[in-house]
């Protein structure tokens, strides 16, 4: 049953994909909150379909922690999931995403138009990381949520933190509020596997860590922030998983 219902669901998720895809074509011609709204709609029906098909359910935690306007939002990375999962929480978010993505027919078209933020891999020269903190800061004035991944890549739930030092540059460039996000989603929807498995999703909006600390003690604080949280919901998650 549960190889069907993820199959099932597999299948749904890109065929919503396309119909939004297409749904979305004529906000090329609009202003960029009108895309922003569809690209909302999506995620909802995402998370609706994955609750009638597969039977994974969510459970958010510390919305009223969200500030309103501009900040940077640092979220744990285990799954797909969160890339659509955020889109619903957040006001205007601008994710940082590899660059590849926009190179790929009409989906990276509306990556361009929804002006995400595209990294190169290895991009850490000095002229890179002013060029990035330089629009970082730009959006964050302009009221949005910069989203980061702070390890860069999914992780597998549980697995050992590996945080990468951008998300301290950020911090420093945009001299905004940081918001971490701890989530147990690799335990339902693993990085490398077609299973989606039923349960409830857990995500967890931290305390924001107000600007100013010094670069290398704001890593550390935002990891270890992070990292409880998101091994006490893996640990929840996991007590609660049949077998």
């Amino acid at each position: 049953m549960l190889t069907f219902r993820s199959a099932v669901y597999n299948l749904a998720f890109y065929i919503n994909l396309f119909i939004w895809l297409v749904i979305a074509i004529p906000t090329f011609f609009l202003p960029r909150r009108f895309f922003m709204r569809a690209a909302r709609l999506w995620g909802f029906t995402c998370l609706w379909l994955l609750k009638a098909i597969a039977g994974t359910d969510v459970r958010w935690s510390g919305l009223e922690k969200l500030p309103k306007g501009g900040c940077l939002v640092a979220a744990k990375h285990q799954s797909t999931w969160e890339t659509f999962a955020l889109f619903t929480i957040l006001d205007d978010p601008m994710i940082i995403l590899k660059r590849e993505l926009m190179l790929i027919p009409l989906f990276g078209w509306y990556l361009v138009k929804s002006a995400m933020l595209p990294v190169r891999r290895g991009q850490t020269g000095r002229h890179a990381l002013a060029s990035l903190g330089a629009r970082a800061k730009e959006a964050v004035a302009a009221g949005r949520q910069l989203v980061i991944f702070p390890e860069g890549t999914r992780r597998p739930a549980g697995a050992p933190p590996d945080y990468k030092s951008g998300v301290a540059h950020l911090y420093a460039a945009t001299g905004a509020a940081c918001v971490p996000i701890a989530l147990n989603s690799g335990l339902y929807w693993s990085r490398r596997a077609l299973a989606r498995r039923p349960g409830t999703i857990r995500v967890e909006v931290l305390d924001p860590i107000a600007p100013g600390m010094r670069p290398k003690a704001f890593l550390g604080e935002l990891r270890t922030r992070i990292e409880e949280a998101s091994m006490r919901l893996f640990e929840e998650g996991r007590r609660e998983m049949p077998g």
